[in-house]
């Protein structure tokens, strides 16, 4: 069994009266979800996505991939029947993203999802990679060679996603599924990290830092201190103990069940 440890941070930050995330780290899944709507409940969206992933740290059972993105698409049907029964809430909506622990073919792989603008990091050999793919305004013109994500990272469009939970019909999650390695760490955080630090001082602060607690509340610290314009949360996790993957014969699951959308190396 796949042993990993968290920590985990979240501030309000120094402009917001209401800290809109909400995260988790239990059980073999790390996530975070970014809610959106202000006076409309974004901070109800948010809890109620991670509310669905907490049922999957209850299970007594391994979890595989297709749990996992039952959970999002039920989580985006708690948000639409939430706003049902209060019109008030009406435009709600959240990102969620994360990294978690599932079964295939036998054996522990990571599974790392994302729908909108908040992304999972990954530390490797000293090498800090995005995973996810930012479902942004922004990020379509960075794709398109518009923008740099230099530019992107100041762009008055870079608060605009182009995927949430919230909607209807339910928004497509990006999945990637590949095996452990010893050493890595992962990063799961909202944009309000991002906004305020860029990768090459994320990186610095995960080389640098080897507690993952430490580590979390670091990063948190920083973003706030450089502006804190939104909320932040930053979610590391870890491998704890070395992994024995010799008995993978595969690195994915088939494209016919999993959406992938970027490589990992």
């Amino acid at each position: 069994m796949l042993s990993i440890s968290f920590g985990a941070a979240t501030d309000t930050g120094a402009v917001r009266e209401v800290n809109e995330d909400c995260m988790t780290a239990a059980r073999g899944i790390a996530a975070v979800a970014d809610g959106m709507g202000g006076h409309a409940a974004g901070d109800v969206a948010s809890h109620l996505a991670v509310a669905r992933l907490e049922h999957l740290q209850d299970a007594k059972t391994a979890l595989n991939p297709d749990d996992l993105l039952a959970a999002i698409v039920d989580a985006n049907g708690d948000i639409l029947d939430s706003v049902a029964s209060d019109r008030a809430r009406d435009g709600m909506g959240t990102t969620l993203c994360g990294v978690g622990v599932v079964c295939v073919g036998g054996v522990d792989h990571w599974i790392v999802f994302n729908v909108g603008d908040s992304r999972v990091y990954r530390l490797n050999d000293d090498v800090l990679t995005q995973v996810t793919v930012d479902h942004s305004e922004v990020q379509e013109l960075v794709a398109a060679g518009l923008l740099s994500r230099e530019e992107a990272r100041v762009d008055p469009r870079r608060n605009v996603v182009t995927r949430s939970l919230g909607t209807d019909p339910a928004p497509q999650a990006d999945v990637w599924v590949f095996p452990p390695t010893p050493g890595e760490r992962f990063l799961v955080c909202s944009d309000g990290l991002t906004l305020e630090i860029d990768d090459e001082q994320i990186a610095a602060v995960m080389r640098s830092e080897p507690d993952a607690q430490r580590a979390a509340d670091a990063l948190v610290a920083a973003a706030v201190s450089a502006g804190g314009r939104d909320n932040v949360t930053a979610v590391v996790v870890d491998v704890e103990l070395p992994v024995d993957h010799s008995a993978v014969e595969t690195d994915t699951a088939p494209r016919s069940e999993l959406q992938s959308r970027g490589d990992v190396s």
